[in-house]
C-alpha cells in the first residue's frame, strides 16, 4: 500500500554491516545530513570505519520498495575491530569507560548508536522510540547481556522507557558536554537485556512481542492521526 497523508508504510530490516555495504553508505549519508541540520559535523557514531566490521549490525527504516530511507541505527558489539563509539566520545572526559566496557564485554556488551530519522517522518517517533525498541529487541540475537547508549536530552526519557538506566559512574552523574560544548549527552546502560526489569510495562511488552515474532506485521497509531503500517524483518541473516 502506498503512503497517503495519514497512512505511512514502513519496513524495518536488520543486517550485518559487512553484508550490505551499499545500504551502509545510504545510512551514513542520511545520518550526516540530519546532523548538519543541527550544526553537528563531528560525532563518533557517524564515522564510516565500521563498514568492514563484522561486529556491527544495521537497523534501517525504509519504504516498502526500499527506495526511500527514513532512518536507521546501529548496534555495535564490543570486543571487535573498533572501540565502541561511546568509548571514543567519553574517554577524553572519563577514561574509566574503557575498563567498564572491558569488564562487561566478558559476558557480552555493545552499544546502540547512530539513531536518526529523516525530516519526512519527523515527530512520528521513528528515531526516538521505534529504533530504540528494535535495538533492544535484537540484542538477544547477538547474545548481549548489557547495552550502552549515549543520549541527547530529548531522548533520555525514551531510553529509560525501554529499560536503560543512567550510568552515573561516568562523567558528571552520567552527563558530558558532547558533541559540542553547548550540548549535553547522557550515558545510559541497559543492565538486563533478557528481562528488561526497569522498562516501562508497555514498552517491555512490545519488545518481547518483537523477540517472539521478529517478522511481525503491525498497525500502530502514531501522533497527529497518522497510521503507521509496519513490517518488521528483524531476523538477522548470516548470524
Amino acid at each position: 500500500m502506498e503512503n497517503t497523508e495519514n497512512h505511512i508504510k514502513l519496513v524495518f530490516r536488520v543486517f550485518r554491516a559487512t553484508d550490505d555495504i551499499e545500504s551502509c553508505k545510504k545510512y551514513v549519508e542520511g545520518h550526516v545530513r540530519v546532523l548538519k541540520i543541527f550544526g553537528i559535523t563531528m560525532i563518533t557514531s557517524a564515522k564510516a570505519e565500521w563498514f568492514d566490521d563484522p561486529d556491527t549490525y544495521i537497523i534501517l527504516v525504509q519504504s516498502e520498495d526500499g527506495e526511500k530511507l527514513y532512518g536507521g541505527a546501529r548496534v555495535q558489539v564490543a570486543g571487535g575491530k573498533f572501540p565502541l563509539p561511546i568509548e571514543t566520545a567519553v574517554s577524553k572526559f572519563d577514561n574509566s569507560i574503557h575498563s567498564l566496557v572491558k569488564n562487561l564485554a566478558i559476558e557480552g556488551t555493545g552499544e546502540l548508536c547512530g539513531l536518526w530519522n529523516s525530516r519526512e517522518v519527523a515527530g512520528l517517533g521513528i528515531g526516538s522510540i521505534f529504533l530504540g525498541r528494535v535495538g533492544v529487541a535484537i540484542a538477544t540475537q547477538l547474545k548481549l547481556k548489557t547495552l550502552f547508549a549515549l543520549c541527547a536530552p530529548a531522548t533520555v526519557k525514551n531510553c529509560l522507557n525501554v529499560g536503560f538506566l543512567i550510568e552515573n559512574r561516568l562523567g558528571d552523574d552520567g552527563t558530558f558536554y558532547y558533541p559540542k560544548e553547548d550540548l549535553v549527552a547522557t550515558a545510559v546502560l541497559l543492565n538486563d537485556i533478557d528481562t528488561l526489569s526497569s522498562a516501562d510495562i508497555e514498552e517491555k511488552a512490545k519488545i518481547f512481542e518483537l523477540r517472539q515474532d521478529p517478522e511481525l506485521k503491525k498497525i500502530e497509531q502514531g501522533p497527529r492521526d497518522k497510521v503507521l503500517d509496519i513490517d518488521f524483518h528483524l531476523t538477522i541473516p548470516n548470524l
